[in-house]
């Protein structure tokens, strides 16, 4: 007689055909973000593969959010499979937007191609092969396990790589993250099958802005130029705040090693004259900059505290303004978002981990994203804590060109969500 694994298996292995042709729709449609594009088709197509499969499919834009436009909505899908009886609900959540293409592409980054065991195209890692992945495991487990407690939801949401505001933060908002309502969540991403994500470390975006006086070029000692306060600044951070930083560890075990310490990133630039329109070929005016922007990416630990992190930049910026004389700044917030890292012993983590141990023969590492992603919005706002991001790919790939998705390791993940559906949602 075969056993549960057995029959979740088979009913996996079973759709592999269609398991690559859902990648492959899916990745067909271009959602690049910025600006938004494509949102309801993508949730048009997945929502009728869905339907198909028995859930109930709602579509819900996410009015007023960053980047909402008539020209560019943000479109989210949220579909529900009902059990025979009362349980838990098991929700999978993928984000559908994908990064823009760039340069050094030898595949059509929308086309999809099948080639040596890879489905390959923008966003065939992150995350497009994912919600694949996760969608088929909900078919099989329900082909399996048709007398199931609970709820089965899966997600398809905008944004995530802007933020997740037009996505998961609006729709966790609206209470459809909170813990009465959905009890687990598993977010696809690319960490490996191997391995179970935890978390990540907390960020901090921020603009600095010098100040300074215009004048001619010719004649600098007339003006005051924003740009030399700034590199003033730029000189502290990498004689003082960089090295101080490289000497913080934090026990979360983040991947890749570098990032098991505090970090700073100068994200952009800007000073003095913009940058000439396209097909202007004259040159510049001749002007001593009165103001001097960068902006700040800085990811903190969870050993960090919040408060610490910014009062450290007001530190460095008073150092500088004390040795210069006609020194001015301003800082705004951009955005920030605290660390977060699930307990080993939450139900979600203990169920994935024997899942991945019965299909892959071997137990799970436990990592801590370097980055934010959902997992942060569906922690803050929803106040859910049993949340993963558990899923195919590698995550070098992703926001690479020629990123690809391997088409075993997407099946090895669909075997083990549906274990984890199978053990969380008492099926028979």
């Amino acid at each position: 007689m075969s056993t549960l694994d057995d029959r979740l298996s088979a009913e996996v292995a079973a759709r592999r055909d269609a398991l690559v042709a859902l990648t492959q729709g899916l990745i067909r449609i271009p959602t690049l973000n910025p600006p938004g594009q494509q949102y309801r088709e993508i949730c048009d197509y997945l929502g009728g593969v869905l339907e198909s499969a028995g859930f109930r499919v709602d579509l819900l834009r996410a009015r007023g959010a960053p980047g909402d436009s008539e020209d560019y909505p943000r479109w989210n899908l949220i579909a529900r499979r009902e059990g025979t009886r009362p349980g838990d609900c098991v929700h999978f959540n993928g984000h559908h937007d994908v990064v823009t293409v760039g340069q050094g592409w030898t595949v059509d980054p929308f086309g999809g191609e099948v080639r040596d065991g890879r489905v390959y195209g923008r966003g065939a890692c992150d995350m497009k092969g994912g919600i694949a992945a996760s969608v088929i495991a909900a078919q099989a487990f329900l082909a399996a396990c048709p007398d199931f407690a609970g709820a089965v939801e899966i997600s398809a949401t905008a944004d995530e790589e802007s933020g997740g505001y037009g996505g998961v933060a609006w729709l966790a908002e609206r209470g459809c993250f909170s813990p009465d309502r959905v009890q687990h969540v598993i977010i696809p991403e690319p960490l490996n099958k191997d391995r179970i994500c935890l978390g990540h470390r907390g960020v901090w975006w921020a603009e600095i802005e010098t100040q300074g006086r215009i004048a001619h070029g010719s004649m600098p000692f007339l003006g005051d130029s924003a740009i030399r306060h700034m590199g003033a600044v730029l000189a502290e951070m990498e004689e003082r705040l960089y090295p101080l930083l490289a000497g913080r560890t934090t026990a979360m075990p983040v991947v890749p090693e570098g990032a098991r310490a505090s970090t700073l990133n100068i994200n952009a630039i800007h000073g003095g004259e913009p940058e000439p329109p396209p097909g202007y070929t004259g040159l510049p005016a001749p002007l001593v900059a009165d103001r001097c922007r960068i902006v700040l990416d800085r990811r903190f630990l969870i050993e960090e505290e919040i408060g610490a992190v910014k009062a450290e930049i007001v530190a460095l910026m008073e150092r500088v303004k004390a040795r210069r004389p006609s020194f001015r700044y301003e800082i705004r917030d951009l955005f920030e978002v605290q660390p977060t890292m699930t307990a080993r012993d939450a139900p979600v983590v203990r169920s994935t981990a024997a899942a991945i141990e019965r299909v892959l023969a071997r137990q799970p590492d436990y990592v801590v994203s370097p980055g934010t992603y959902d997992q942060k919005h569906i922690d803050r706002i929803g106040r859910l804590k049993n949340c993963i991001a558990y899923g195919p790919g590698i995550l070098d790939l992703a926001h690479q060109p020629d990123e690809w998705v391997g088409i075993d390791d997407m099946a090895d993940s669909a075997r083990v969500m549906a274990l984890t559906l199978a053990d969380l949602l008492h099926g028979g």
